[in-house]
């Protein structure tokens, strides 16, 4: 059985030796393990064995028990404090007051007095401990389960229901960016075109296997990864690097898992309250998607791996990926709409832009990022894909405005 730890500190021995002998202080669950005879040695001792009732006499000497219970008040919060005095003044009980003392007793202690006090005092500390152990479940249980409110939450967040106030408080209690996420990404599963057909266990191993891909490549991002109302695998991601990473989670499931699946990038734009209106679009984008076939999808990664660099050519892609470079020239336009250097280009101005609206670069060091062996071919290549050049663009300028080609 756990004891409640008691100090007696009074300077007269008959008097502790008194309040020892009348009370039964294992029938209230209690252990006398410290006495003191004046206020220094109290404190001392007090926590030392870090008491947690100080029966407490107000005449001490060396240091007064007022000053003695203003030292445990401090330094012992929670220890609940008795005062056993003689001197049933005003001025006493006003200072006791000040310092919350939980309750008088007065001398000479008559037993019952004694015992009906510190049973209170035992029920309190026995209240705090119940109500602290329930807290702690709690919190275990918060912890266990803090996936499960991050999708709950998402989900909410998603559907438009949350004030800006309410997401922020979420977003801080599930110790996620106090920010709306730079990307939503939607991963489609198309199970039920599968070939040979499978039963709803095998599809939710899938759809779980698929989802243990993503968290594993996006590890070491923020992010949250969780199923939609229309059992869509939805990601928020909380990192500017997100398209590239998205593309490399559908290579992975294609090798890890033979299957394929489609998926939606969104760039989140908006005040954090407008995250549903990304997600809307990302899912209407997803929807028109016409499915890809693996080549092209292979080639579109190919690009977002590759594009920075400036010598990648349609011949050298065919070659990584042990194609025939006309035929993937053909395939790319008739499943893209476009071809494979107009694809490429509207991937580099893209990447471009971002670099020229969050980073500091210079416009050199954008386009040697971007996948461009020259500032002029780089500034000639983004005026013809958005109407304004680099230095334009970073400076706000819309296209119609331009005077002049800056850069």
């Amino acid at each position: 059985m756990e004891y409640w730890k008691v100090m007696i500190a009074d300077d007269e021995a008959i008097i502790r030796e008194g309040i020892k002998q009348c009370v039964d202080w294992e029938g209230l669950g209690l252990q006398v393990v410290a006495e003191a005879e004046d206020g220094e040695e109290a404190l001392e001792l007090a926590l030392h064995h870090t008491v947690h009732i100080a029966l407490v006499d107000l005449n001490m000497p060396i240091m007064h028990g007022i000053e003695l219970m203003k030292q445990l008040r401090e330094q012992l919060p929670g220890c609940k404090i008795i005062v056993i005095t003689g001197h049933d003044e005003f001025v006493f009980a006003q200072e006791s007051i000040r310092v919350q003392v939980n309750d008088y007793i007065l001398k000479p202690a008559e037993p019952k007095q004694l015992m009906q006090v510190l049973r209170g005092v035992r029920d309190e500390l026995n209240a705090v401990r119940e109500r602290n152990q329930h807290l702690q479940q709690a919190s275990k249980q918060i912890s266990k389960n803090f996936p499960l409110l991050r999708e709950r939450f998402c989900q909410e967040w998603l559907d438009g229901n949350l004030t800006r106030e309410e997401i922020l408080e979420q977003l801080h209690f599930l110790q996620l960016p106090l920010e709306r996420p730079e990307l939503i990404g939607i991963i489609r599963w198309r199970w039920e075109a599968h070939p040979s057909g499978m039963g709803e266990k095998e599809r939710q191993l899938f759809l779980f296997a698929i989802e243990n891909i993503a968290a594993e490549l996006l590890e070491t991002y923020p992010k949250v990864i969780f199923r939609d109302a229309a059992g869509l695998i939805v990601i928020l991601l909380w990192h500017e690097a997100g398209e590239r990473i998205m593309a490399g989670v559908e290579a992975a499931v294609r090798c890890h898992l033979k299957i394929a699946v489609e998926v939606g990038i969104q760039p989140v734009e908006g005040e954090i309250e407008e995250l549903a209106s990304s997600y809307r679009k990302c899912r209407a984008e997803l929807a028109k998607e016409q499915p890809l076939s693996p080549l092209v999808r292979r080639a579109k990664q190919y690009i977002l791996e590759h594009y920075s660099e400036y010598g990648l050519t349609l011949e050298a892609m065919a070659g990584s990926l042990q194609a025939s470079p006309v035929y993937l020239s053909r395939l790319f336009k008739q499943e893209l709409g476009e071809s494979f250097g107009t694809y490429l280009t509207q991937i580099r101005v893209r990447k471009a832009a971002q670099l020229l609206h969050s980073t500091e670069m210079s416009i050199h060091e954008v386009a040697e990022r971007s996948g461009y062996e020259t500032q002029h071919y780089f500034s000639t290549s983004f005026k013809k894909q958005t109407g304004v050049s680099p230095l334009q663009f970073r400076k706000g300028v819309l296209p119609g405005e331009a005077g002049r080609d800056d850069a």
